[in-house]
C-alpha cells in the first residue's frame, strides 16, 4: 500500500492519496484545494484514479472535487447522510470568505459496512457521526483515515451545522476501540495512533 498525505489550501486539509501498487489503483481522499498539486502527484507515479472520496462534505475537504473529477472521471464517494452538506459546500465557503465552483454529483453513496477496494486493497467504511452528519472513517488493517472525527490530541468540531456532540462522542468511542497498533492519518494535522488518542487525547480522559 502507498499513502501520501498533502496539506492543501489555507485552513491545511489534509488530502490524502492512497494505492494499491501492484494494480497502480487509487483513491483520493478528500481532496479540498490545489487540484493541480494533487494530480501532479497522481501523474509522477502514474495512477489510475479510482474513486474520489469525501470523508465528510465541508468545503475544506471537497473544495476541488470537481476539478478532480474532470481530469480522471473518478467516482465520487459519499455518505448518504452527508449530501445537505456536501451540497451546501459553496455556500458555507462563502461565509467562510472563500469560493469554490459547484460541486458535481456524487456517484456512489455509501453507508455503514461497504468496502472499497483498490487491487487486493479493501477498506471498509466506518459511519462516523458527529462532527457532520454523514462522517466516514476508511479501516483497514493497520489503518484508518479519519476525516474531522479523530486527530492527534482532539476531535472535530461541533458547532457548525449539522454537528452534534454526542453523536461524536460515540464515534470517537468506537474508533478507540480500533487495535492501538492502528495508524490514524486524519482530515489536518499529523498522523497517530488509536493506542496513543487513547493515553493522551484530552477527550480520552472525559468521553471513555
Amino acid at each position: 500500500m502507498w499513502i501520501k498525505t498533502i496539506p492543501v489550501g489555507p485552513l491545511e486539509g489534509n488530502c490524502i492519496i492512497v494505492a494499491d501498487e501492484v494494480t497502480g489503483d487509487c483513491m483520493i481522499i478528500d481532496p479540498g484545494d490545489e487540484p493541480d498539486l494533487i494530480m501532479e502527484t497522481v501523474k509522477i507515479n502514474g495512477f489510475n484514479v479510482l474513486y474520489i472520496v469525501c470523508t465528510h462534505g465541508h468545503f475544506d475537504h471537497v473544495g476541488c472535487v470537481g476539478d478532480i473529477k474532470k481530469e480522471t472521471n473518478a467516482k465520487i464517494v459519499i455518505h448518504k447522510e452527508e449530501l445537505e452538506i456536501y451540497n451546501k459546500a459553496k455556500e458555507m465557503a462563502s461565509f467562510w470568505g472563500f469560493d469554490i465552483d459547484p460541486l458535481p454529483e456524487p456517484d456512489i453513496k455509501v453507508s455503514e459496512g461497504d468496502l472499497l477496494k483498490l487491487g487486493d486493497l479493501s477498506f471498509e467504511i466506518l459511519h462516523t457521526p458527529g462532527h457532520s452528519p454523514g462522517g466516514i472513517c476508511l479501516y483497514t488493517k493497520g489503518l484508518v483515515i479519519t476525516g474531522d472525527t479523530l486527530f492527534a490530541g482532539s476531535v472535530g468540531r461541533t458547532d457548525l451545522y449539522g454537528g452534534d456532540t454526542s453523536k461524536l462522542r460515540d464515534s470517537f468511542r468506537r474508533l478507540l476501540k480500533l487495535p492501538e497498533d492502528t495508524k490514524v492519518i486524519s482530515g489536518h494535522g499529523p498522523a497517530t495512533t488509536i493506542g496513543r488518542e487513547k493515553r493522551f487525547n484530552m477527550f480520552s480522559f472525559s468521553w471513555l
